[in-house]
């Protein structure tokens, strides 16, 4: 393996000493002083989507000080638990250095070379035994409370479907959604939210069931269609503007019939540079 780089020693060294400062007791930030593990938890999954967000926008410019704000957190974390005499930074990059070369005996040991689905499966292998020596058992166990809904739901039908809880084909998947949507029409007349939210929850589920047979990760496909929707929504309200009109003035078959012309234009210029 290739020699550490001293520049990259140094600025971590640096960030560690940032950190403690700011968490100094006598001299340190008040806001920094007063946060805990439960107050920066959501700081931490907000940078790790802002990542994703420059990523998705190839925006490679922004992307280290992207992944600065989320080294930050890990940073800002492993220094809370220092302070209660939990671990430390060095704890927390130990671990992770250690569970790679575990789960990597094709690389890092004299093993065999392995193709790409047995090393997956040795893989979860090593993850089911991790699992064992922290005392989760049972199929579904380690899928994080904390991911996203889709995300989450996508990952606990991916491991039910190992044991073999799984329909074998995106029909069989389409089929049991257009069950759930009939479910969900008989609960619209009386509407009782409760109902409602298990209905309307069981379609997502579904959903995120539908996209992992077709290869597709649910949170990526919601993600595509938010932007879709932003884009087409702010071509429609410009083309108004320029009218004059405003979306506010407008009857709704009036926006409808704005956004279908935004749709087929956007459509047309898709056509036109293939």
């Amino acid at each position: 393996m290739s020699e550490p780089d001293a520049s990259a020693e140094a600025e971590i060294r640096r960030l560690l000493d940032i950190m403690a400062a700011l968490r100094d007791p006598a001299t340190g930030c008040p806001w920094d002083k007063e946060q805990s593990f439960d107050t920066i938890a959501p700081y931490t999954i907000e940078e790790a989507y802002e990542v994703a967000d420059a990523i998705a926008q190839r925006d490679f410019t922004s992307l280290p000080d992207e992944l600065g704000d989320l080294l930050f957190q890990v940073v800002y974390h492993a220094r809370m638990a220092e302070e209660e005499g939990l671990f430390g930074f060095a704890d927390v990059a130990k671990c992770i250095s250690d569970k790679m070369i575990r789960r990597h005996p094709h690389v890092f040991s004299e093993a065999a070379a392995r193709g790409a689905a047995e090393q997956t499966a040795a893989w979860e292998v090593q993850k089911s035994a991790e699992r064992a020596a922290r005392r989760q058992s049972g199929t579904l166990a380690g899928v994080s409370v904390a991911l996203p809904a889709l995300t989450r739901a996508e990952k606990l039908t991916r491991r039910a479907a190992r044991v073999g809880f799984d329909w074998p084909d995106a029909e069989q998947v389409l089929a049991k959604l257009d069950e759930e949507i009939q479910e969900l029409r008989a609960e619209l007349p009386g509407a009782e939210p409760e109902r409602l939210k298990d209905e309307v929850g069981d379609l997502l589920f579904v959903l995120a069931n539908l996209a992992r047979k077709l290869d597709l990760h649910p949170e990526e496909c919601l993600r595509h269609a938010n932007e879709k929707f932003v884009r087409r929504f702010n071509a429609m309200e410009r083309d108004f503007a320029a009218e004059a009109k405003s979306l506010s003035e407008l009857a709704l078959d009036q926006m409808e019939e704005g956004w279908q012309r935004v749709k087929a234009a956007e459509k047309g210029r898709a056509s036109g540079t293939r």
